[in-house]
């Protein structure tokens, strides 16, 4: 298989990140509150390519905004990564499924986007059509090797997310309380760790909260699964817990096709805002990501991985990988007070060094060898001194237009 080595495991599920100390001791007293905002489906090409920031691996761009990157077409035609025309997605047919991800994959080449996607999938958008993410990614560190856990669509990554494993999942199914199964084997979920030692947490939702994937999770903590609202009371009223999962309005504004991309950076813009502007911004680290790819392209190969336990991939073909491979890169952004300035992380992260991250703030057990061998997103941070400690101004994310508004402007009609 092209593409590396799979890395062999130092550590096992329940290792803690210090041995010698109890369970639940805090390390990292600067940070108070770790908040993470996953949005949906786009790569780092895609948001992040054409990012003016000297270090960031993203496209080359010449004239006309053409890319030097390219895939052939099913013909043998060269389709090279081009400016979207528009930030509306509406009728693209791209794809992040199990098969058509480890297609594009093609084994470490990359070069099966446009025969799986079609060239919607070669677009990317450059600063006028984010200027919040560009201005955010252009201040605060951002990490060009992080990537999805898995080469798959949403709830497979979100369970990497929350769990440090898929557990055979490939594709999108929302569990249901009457799953047979429906608690997660081994060390249980994030959320299950922090209650064992008193930590508190919440998961701000609009209408799917990624603690759903385990049903579980939603009957026995009705009081930390709570609307998005929450979030602003709580960052206005210093109530913050200590560990924040801020979810995406899943049919408008997270960013998935056919959504307008810009009503999801403005929901992103929102919430990172309340959160610079809030009483506990001196303490807070924020992490905004995306749970994966959404079928667009991104040149940089994924990366291999430990697989987090021995649970196989429920897919009819897993073209070589045993969650042994982690999907494409995503845009990603450490946002805080103690973010080291002027950096660019080159060190492969995926979702479970958010995992790693939070069991480093607490010394918890890992909940699988996923997450047990993962970088905790360190190197972004310089905690002698916060260079932000007065919130940067960055350039806001224009209010959205709505669907119907960004349909009717496409110039493509597409």
């Amino acid at each position: 298989m092209a593409g590396g080595t799979i890395p062999l495991a130092r550590h096992r599920a329940g290792d803690r990140p210090f041995p010698a100390l109890a369970a639940g001791t805090e390390s990292l007293p600067q940070i108070r509150h770790i908040i993470v905002v996953m949005m949906e489906n786009h790569s780092f090409d895609n948001h992040l390519g054409a990012l003016a920031r000297p270090g960031v691996d993203g496209l080359s761009i010449g004239a006309g905004g053409v890319a030097g990157q390219w895939n052939p077409s099913p013909t043998g035609a060269r389709v090279h990564a081009t400016p979207a025309p528009s930030t509306c997605q509406a009728n693209y047919h791209i794809s992040q499924s199990w098969d058509a991800s480890h297609r594009s994959w093609n084994g470490g080449a990359n070069d099966g986007f446009v025969d799986q996607c079609g060239p919607q999938a070669m677009q990317y958008y450059p600063a006028e059509q984010l200027p919040f993410y560009h201005s955010l990614a252009s201040v605060f560190p951002v990490c060009d090797r992080y990537f999805a856990s898995v080469m798959a669509q949403t709830y497979p990554n979100r369970r990497f997310l929350i769990a440090g494993s898929a557990f055979g999942q490939v594709g999108d199914p929302f569990p249901s309380p009457s799953d047979p199964n429906p608690r997660p084997q081994g060390f249980g979920t994030i959320f299950d760790m922090l209650n064992a030692f008193g930590i508190t947490w919440k998961d701000y939702f609009a209408d799917l909260p990624t603690a759903g994937l385990f049903p579980y999770v939603l009957e026995e903590n009705p009081g930390q699964v709570v609307p998005l609202a929450d979030f602003f009371t709580d960052c206005a009223a210093d109530t913050l817990p200590s560990f924040s999962l801020v979810d995406p309005e899943s049919f408008e504004a997270s960013e998935e096709n056919p959504q307008d991309v810009q009503s999801g950076a403005y929901y992103a813009y929102r919430i990172i805002n309340a959160a610079m502007q809030g009483p506990a911004w001196s303490s807070t680290l924020l992490v905004l990501t995306f749970d994966e790819h959404g079928g667009y392209y991104d040149h940089v190969p994924p990366a291999p991985a430990v697989r987090p336990d021995g649970i196989r991939p429920a897919a009819a073909d897993t073209y070589g990988d045993l969650y042994s491979w982690t999907g494409f890169r995503v845009p990603t952004v450490v946002v805080s007070p103690w973010a080291r300035p002027n950096h660019v992380s080159h060190t492969v992260y995926d979702h479970t060094s958010i995992l790693r991250l939070v069991e480093t703030k607490w010394n918890l057990p890992a909940l699988s060898a996923r997450d047990a061998n993962a970088n905790p997103m360190l190197d972004c941070l310089d905690l002698s001194r916060p260079a932000f400690a007065v919130p940067p101004v960055l350039t806001p994310a224009p209010a959205p237009v709505g669907m119907a508004a960004c349909v009717a402007a496409d110039p493509t009609g597409q």
